[in-house]
């Protein structure tokens, strides 16, 4: 068996996981064609496939330094292709022209494998693509789908009874100290307390330990349920939620819409001569028109994910002060907002907390289902001042 160190290195606090993929790995007879890994946001669903789809390629069952291992968690080999859905969901012809790639034999190693980060965004088509590949899987291809759960709102029940399921858990915060000290060169305290209010998402432990822009927007989210004393201030919070993720959104997409379009205008002729550049150019507009409509959905998906971390923080604000409230001994979600947490216990009911907490996961909901971000968040901040 692989050792815990190699590829497996960044599957933080998973060692019954890491047990069970290296396994595989080490013995051929444990091998499947399709694994589902689940877990809760941050729990490192896409970071464990990635690494059993690196040991899988690694002459020596994931050692993390040869070329094998380079090139799969770079995204770069040849046999190993992830689909990280940018936009809302993944189309069905994605998914065709990866199941007709997936058929081929593998090329300089000894799997073709597919890593679907999302699966629970597959459309019903896409879906339907996935599924007759997994029916028949050709000798040496591999699904690695990642999903949420393997409820049949994320993962159709159909896919889900011929895959493997690898359920993942919340990684303690100590094991995710650890790793943001060691890895990341973070000073003790810092990843201390990372680790404490990330929620058990190491991804986010890493941004609020590395990113000042980062702590502050959680800094102001955590600061909304106190600050709500008139229907101003209901309307002025919607404004700072919503432009904060719009420009959280702008931050991660400009340097690449950017690099894209001009990768697309070289590709059309924009400077050349000669015969075949007029004929590009008139191919253009429609080039254009495609990469705007995949630039927009990706700044969309941008823009609710980071809205939706500010949900999930609000959610944990309300968590803590119920658990409070009712005297519950339980580890708090932002230890380190105990003061205002105390301050609302003693001035909220449980039934006025429950509604607010109510109203933030609902919230969450109508964003799910395309709900105009402005009209869910100002519903739910009503709510959150009327209590």
């Amino acid at each position: 068996m692989a050792s815990v160190g190699g590829v497996w290195a960044e599957v933080v606090g998973q060692d019954r996981v890491v047990a069970e993929l290296a396994g595989a790995v080490a013995d051929p007879t444990a091998m499947t064609h399709a694994w589902l890994f689940t877990g809760p946001p941050g729990s490192g669903r896409s970071v464990a496939a990635r690494a059993f789809a690196a040991a899988l390629q690694c002459p020596t069952g994931g050692c993390g330094q040869c070329q094998s291992c380079h090139t799969v968690l770079a995204g770069t080999h040849p046999d190993v292709r992830e689909v990280v859905p940018e936009g809302l969901s993944i189309s069905v012809s994605e998914m065709r022209a990866l199941v007709q790639i997936a058929a081929r034999r593998p090329s300089s190693g000894g799997w073709q494998i597919v890593v679907i980060a999302d699966a629970d965004r597959l459309t019903e088509g896409a879906a339907n693509a996935l599924l007759k590949a997994v029916e028949e899987p050709t000798a040496r291809t591999v699904f690695l789908l990642c999903a949420p759960s393997d409820h049949p709102d994320d993962v159709p029940v159909t896919i889900r009874s011929r895959c493997r399921l690898v359920p993942l858990g919340t990684p303690p915060p100590p094991a995710i100290a650890a790793v943001l000290a060691a890895r990341d060169g973070i000073d003790e305290e810092t990843a201390s307390w990372a680790a404490l209010v990330c929620g058990g998402h190491v991804g986010r432990a890493r941004r609020l330990a590395r990113d000042t822009e980062a702590r502050m927007r959680r800094e102001q989210v955590l600061a909304l349920p106190l600050s709500l004393r008139g229907f101003g201030e209901v309307f002025s919070a919607a404004d700072d939620l919503i432009g904060s993720a719009e420009a959280e959104a702008a931050d991660v997409a400009g340097s690449r819409d950017a690099a894209e379009r001009e990768a697309l205008s070289v590709a059309m002729g924009s400077g050349g001569t000669g015969k075949g550049v007029a004929s590009a150019q008139r191919g253009a507009k429609a080039a254009e028109r495609e990469l705007e409509r995949r630039q927009k959905s990706r700044a969309t998906r941008s823009q609710r994910d980071a809205l939706d971390r500010a949900l999930v923080d609000l959610a944990g604000f309300y968590r803590d002060v119920l658990t409070t409230t009712l005297g519950a001994s339980v580890p708090a979600t932002h230890p380190d907002r105990a003061g205002d947490t105390r301050r609302a216990a003693s001035t909220w009911s449980p039934e006025s907390t429950l509604r607010r907490l109510e109203a933030v996961l609902s919230c969450r909901e109508a964003l799910e289902v395309n709900v105009k971000p402005r009209i869910a968040v100002e519903a739910m901040l009503t709510i959150l001042y009327r209590g």
